[in-house]
Formats: structure tokens, C-alpha cells, sequence
């Protein structure tokens, strides 16, 4: 009789080798899929009376799976979309170990049996034009720590990154742009490894160039007082900081949860009402998918008047629409032509 295998030999595969060499995936994905065994498996360990490094695969069942997403909420206070963001990892591992081990396709199938919560989607929240000339007046530009903010703020407004993207800029990823001058053009590196150059304003072309002269090319553009790379931590830090200091000017800050994606938000918001294709917009924030960058156009209230405000009814009333088609006489001997 074949013994059962161990688990620990699998988990090793999957972090160590599927998630890193087969798969490619960015260093923070890897670290979610991580943290979420690190939970997982000291759980099932308790629950099972077994110590970690005897675990077996089928001891990782449905049933103890199921309790562990409870003790994640229920524990630990997580909310539904982390809860479905772990089963979702717990998922993926199931599914690796099935494909290359087919006498565990039935424990797989038991596991990915697990249904995903349903969540109720938040309303994204983006800064009106006021709202974001506030935050990037927020740090004081006497100071050579307030100007050092300052630019961050308007590279994040300028190019829509992540405050990761933000975080690993190098000297080297400044490139100037062609036939423009002194502007410039940064590359960013986005989810899943993949790059994507975005046009910078003149002034924060001048204003970076001005930052990182003499430094070298591996050199990271953003740094923190002490004068290390800023981490995307401390860039989360430094918006939150500098949105609070600016509800003092702009009272409707206060209401708004303001983070680095939140600037990411404005930035696509508004482009989109500036007039760009919703497939430029997608490029230049660096999605994989038009239905990601969607929902910027579900959340523009602007768009959404002018659009009702070209089917309004007391405009038909008042005789701005045309007439019926069969009176068009043009239109009606073309149509006898065909």
C-alpha cells in the first residue's frame, strides 16, 4: 500500500519553485500565498493534533479549511474580501498539488468545492480637482522634506502608480522623451512583472531631474528623511499624513478615506473626464483587463449627467429632438434607391 505523502514537500514546490520560476508572479503575490499557509497550517496542525512537518495533504480538508476561514473572521477579525482572498490561495494549492498528483484530484475537488463569500463592493473613492490641488499644497515647500513630498504627491497624481510601482522608480527608469525637450518619460513595472512608460508634466520632469542629479543610475528616485528608498509603507504614510494636514484647507477631505490608490483613482477619474479613451486610460494605469479600468466610467458623476442631460424629455418637448424619420425627404429617396 502506497503511503500517504506529506505535505510539507508540496508546500516547499509550490513557494519555493511553482510561484517563483513556473509561475513569475510579483514578490507581493508570492508573499500573500505565503502568509496564507503560514495561517493555514499551524490551524490544521492544532485542529488535526499533528505537528506541522507531519501533516499530510488530505489533512488540509474541506472541513478544516472551512473552519479555518470562520477563524479568520471570526477570530481575527478579517474581513470577507480577505476571507475570499485566502480560500482563493488555498484554492490554487489545491489545484497545484491535483494536477501533478492525480490521486489527490477527489481531496482537490472537495477544497475548491468551497464557495467565495459574496462582498459588497465599496464606491471607489477619488479626489475632486479642489481635493487634490489641496493634498499637493498640503507639504510645506520651504523645506527640503516638504519638497521631497510634494513631488511624490504629483508623480503619483501625474502617472496613476501603485504606491509599490512608486516605491522601486529608479534614476534609470527616467528616460527622456523623444522631440520633447527636457520632458521626461518614466517606466514603471506593474503587477505580474510588466512594464509600461507614462509621459511626465514638464514641471515634474524639471523637478525630478533636479532631485536625483548626481546620483547613479541603480539609485532609487524616492527617499525617506534619512535618506533611504521610501518603502510603499512610508508612501502609504505620507499621503495619509498629508491628506489629514490638508482637510484643514479642504473640509471635504475628512470624509474621504485618502491613500495612495485613492490618488491612483483621481489620476484615471480624471483623464477620463479631460476626454482620453478609456483604453488609453487602461494602458497608462497598467491594467490587464478594459473591465478593470470600467469602473471609472461607472463612477463619473460628471459623465453621467451630460449623458442624461441628451435624453432629457423636456428637451423633446420643447422640440430640440427631430422630427420622425419618414418626414426626412433625403433620407427616404435614399432608401427608395436601394
Amino acid at each position: 500500500m502506497r503511503k500517504e505523502p506529506l505535505l510539507g514537500p508540496w508546500v516547499r514546490r509550490y513557494l519555493a519553485e511553482h510561484l517563483v520560476t513556473e509561475r513569475n508572479l510579483a514578490r507581493n503575490t508570492q508573499l500573500s500565498y505565503r502568509d496564507t499557509l503560514a495561517l493555514l497550517l499551524p490551524f490544521v496542525s492544532d485542529v488535526a493534533h499533528r505537528a506541522v512537518d507531519r501533516l499530510l495533504v488530505t489533512d488540509v480538508s474541506a472541513e478544516r479549511v472551512r473552519l479555518f476561514l470562520q477563524h479568520l473572521e471570526q477570530d481575527r477579525g478579517c474581513s470577507t474580501a480577505t476571507r475570499n482572498q485566502r480560500l482563493a490561495a488555498i484554492r490554487a494549492f489545491a489545484g497545484f498539488v491535483a494536477l501533478r498528483s492525480p490521486e489527490h484530484v477527489e481531496w482537490c475537488g472537495q477544497v475548491r468545492s468551497l464557495p467565495l463569500k459574496k462582498v459588497t463592493t465599496t464606491p471607489v473613492c477619488y479626489l475632486e480637482q479642489p481635493e487634490i490641488d489641496a493634498l499637493l499644497a498640503a507639504p510645506d515647500p520651504l523645506t527640503a522634506r516638504g519638497r521631497r513630498e510634494r513631488l511624490l504627491l504629483k508623480f503619483l497624481y501625474n502617472t496613476g502608480a501603485r504606491a509599490t510601482e512608486a516605491s522601486q522608480v529608479r534614476v534609470s527608469s527616467l528616460m527622456p522623451e523623444a522631440g520633447s525637450g527636457d520632458r521626461l518619460v518614466v517606466r514603471l513595472e506593474g503587477k505580474g512583472r510588466k512594464t509600461r512608460l507614462c509621459p511626465l508634466w514638464q514641471s515634474t520632469s524639471r523637478e525630478l531631474a533636479e532631485a536625483v542629479r548626481g546620483r547613479p543610475p541603480d539609485a532609487h528616485v524616492f527617499l525617506n528623511r534619512c535618506g533611504r528608498p521610501l518603502t510603499r509603507y512610508g508612501i502609504y504614510a505620507l499621503v495619509v499624513r498629508c491628506a489629514k494636514a490638508a482637510a484643514r484647507q479642504q473640509p471635504s477631505l475628512a470624509s474621504k478615506k485618502v491613500t495612495p490608490h485613492s490618488v491612483r483613482h483621481t489620476t484615471a477619474t480624471h483623464l477620463l473626464r479631460a476626454g482620453v479613451d478609456i483604453n488609453t486610460i487602461r494602458v497608462w494605469l497598467g491594467h490587464a483587463s478594459l473591465a478593470t479600468t470600467n469602473i471609472y466610467a461607472e463612477i463619473d458623476l460628471a459623465a453621467k449627467a451630460r449623458a442624461i442631460d441628451k435624453c432629457d424629455v423636456g428637451k423633446a418637448d420643447e422640440g430640440e429632438r427631430g422630427g420622425a424619420w419618414k418626414d426626412d425627404q433625403e433620407l427616404m429617396a435614399f432608401l427608395g434607391s436601394l
